[in-house]
């Protein structure tokens, strides 16, 4: 659910994805991405459900489609959280409308910089002990400078990864929110890796921009194979 956000207006984020106890983002009718550490919840459930504002209520808007393929970044190392993406290749071509539609990654040369507020979602804890209600919640969250995570981390890496999170406010991504998509002017920047487990922030998220060559050639890849 987000800790220290509200509520999302439903369906305001019609790319997001539920994978059981992560959350991913539609980049293409028939691709999700996510974060790689959370094989071991999608391992439990292959299926995504895309157009879900409550997740534990069955609404008109969702789409429930099984996983064909998962594709972890072959650098991914899960000590050190490094490389923590993952594509998910699925069975059929989401049918997008309002409720469902993909959200666009970024270029190689976009930048985001301390100060930048950007937008997380999730369905995941609304506080270090209470499980969300199932409904998606949203908070907007400041980019920090590398040596707030360099010097709380000691596996941050500032070229892979992102510092997110002012450390004086109570409002951060938390466990059940993985994999979602950190959203900077209209573009999925981040995907939520990990943090405190006491949930103070800042949190270290994925920088996608890193990684879009690996992206595209695999998702290339993946169009030969697509579902009609």
């Amino acid at each position: 659910e987000i800790i220290g956000g509200h509520e999302a207006k439903p369906h305001s984020h019609p790319y997001m994805a539920h994978l059981g106890n992560c959350g991913g983002f539609l980049v293409r009718e028939d691709i999700v991405l996510t974060a790689a550490h959370c094989c071991k919840s999608l391992c439990n459930s292959t299926n995504v459900t895309l157009g879900a504002h409550n997740i534990k209520q069955k609404e008109k808007t969702q789409q429930t489609i099984r996983v064909k393929n998962p594709i972890f970044h072959p650098g991914y190392i899960s000590s050190s959280h490094w490389n923590d993406i993952m594509l998910l290749q699925l069975e059929k071509k989401a049918k997008l409308n309002d409720a469902v539609s993909t959200i666009s990654l970024p270029s190689m040369t976009d930048q985001v910089k301390p100060g930048m507020v950007c937008t997380v979602a999730g369905w995941g804890r609304l506080d270090v002990y209470t499980k969300g209600d199932g409904k998606l919640h949203e908070a907007e969250l400041e980019i920090q400078a590398n040596n707030k995570c360099t010097s709380r981390y000691p596996h941050y890496n500032s070229t892979i990864q992102m510092c997110v999170g002012d450390p004086k406010k109570i409002q951060t991504s938390y466990k059940g929110d993985s994999g979602g998509p950190l959203i900077c002017n209209n573009k999925a920047q981040g995907i939520v890796s990990y943090g405190s487990t006491c949930a103070n922030p800042p949190r270290v998220y994925t920088r996608i921009s890193n990684f879009l060559p690996w992206i595209e050639s695999t998702m290339r890849c993946l169009k030969l194979l697509r579902p009609d």
